[in-house]
């Protein structure tokens, strides 16, 4: 696994795509690949975080990928190492020539770069992509600068990605993704009312920095691990509740509850990668336990039928 640094601990010199890169989808990857072969430096990634709005403006902004889960998506794309540049007020209050100085060339001894057309740095956000080219130039640092990308329904960017998520429309998510999307919590002790209801489920403690689907319950696949990361393993078939109980404790708050549908013994402590594939329903109050233990099980009917579906299509062995 390539690792994850902060600047002063990033092997040198360098050559960077730099930016977010949040679901590094086909737009991103262009910028890297315009590094990942460089001979002029380590191929490395370079992201800011906190996000500068959460530290400017007091904004939470949700990753569609972490920064644990995105070393193990840049190691295929030739990305030697990804390093984390803490954003902070002082940094934000650097001049675009301050900034390429500073960080850029002090820091990282930067020889290539690679943006996307629409980068924007240095306070106020007054440098774009061709005041960083001129800079760099300065220093005598390469500059490509990527076109953006589109597709028949405009720009791709990681906000298309996270409002088809928001609606519940995985498969649009994972088209543009072009990868599944997944989350992984702790499996921690819940109250048990899954199990009095004939439902045992394994309660998730997710970071609360990623980015989760609409709130419903889905079919998914899930993996099990000893440690964050380590979910391996062949795919188990899942119901997923994403949300509140409304019909058991209507005042509980948001939580996700995973259910195996092929059992999985006492999980508590360990940890699972959940990948959502189909919105089963939104969540919905019933009459009372009796009625959602029945409409739970119909979930889990039509969940084991639609990865029955999806195991055999791909040619792995159905649940």
């Amino acid at each position: 696994m390539i690792p994850l640094l902060s600047p002063h601990q990033a092997q040198r010199p360098t050559a960077i795509a730099l930016g977010s890169f949040d679901g590094l989808h086909r737009g991103h990857r262009r910028v890297i690949a315009a590094v990942s072969d460089a001979e002029v430096g380590i191929p490395t990634v370079v992201s800011f975080w906190p996000h500068p709005r959460e530290v400017l403006f007091g904004e939470t902004r949700l990753r569609l990928d972490l920064p644990r889960e995105k070393l193990a998506l840049l190691e295929p794309l030739g990305i030697r190492q990804l390093v984390l540049v803490p954003f902070d007020r002082a940094l934000a209050l650097l001049s675009p020539a301050e900034f390429v100085s500073r960080v850029l060339v002090e820091g990282l001894d930067t020889r290539r770069i690679a943006v996307g057309h629409n980068f924007r740095f240095g306070a106020g956000r007054r440098g774009d992509a061709g005041d960083l080219a001129r800079l760099g130039a300065a220093h005598g640092i390469e500059v490509i600068v990527c076109p953006t990308l589109e597709d028949a329904s405009g720009r791709l960017s990681s906000s298309r990605i996270r409002a088809a998520l928001a609606a519940g429309r995985i498969e649009e998510a994972r088209a543009l993704l072009e990868r599944p999307y997944r989350f992984s919590g702790q499996v921690v002790k819940g109250r048990g009312l899954g199990r009095q209801l004939g439902w045992p489920t394994a309660n998730l403690r997710v970071d609360g920095r990623k980015f989760l689907p609409m709130e419903g319950v889905y079919a998914a696949w899930a993996r099990c691990g000893e440690e964050e990361g380590g979910a391996g393993g062949r795919p188990l078939p899942a119901v997923m509740n994403l949300g509140p109980q409304p019909t058991i404790d209507p005042d509980s708050p948001s939580a996700v509850e995973v259910h195996l549908l092929e059992g999985g013994g006492d999980l508590v402590g360990r940890w699972l990668t959940v990948e959502p594939r189909h919105l089963l329903r939104r969540q919905q109050r019933f009459a009372g336990p009796a009625e959602l233990a029945a409409q739970i099980g119909a979930d889990a009917r039509r969940a084991r039928q639609l990865l029955r579906a999806e195991a055999k299509a791909s040619g792995e062995a159905a649940p």
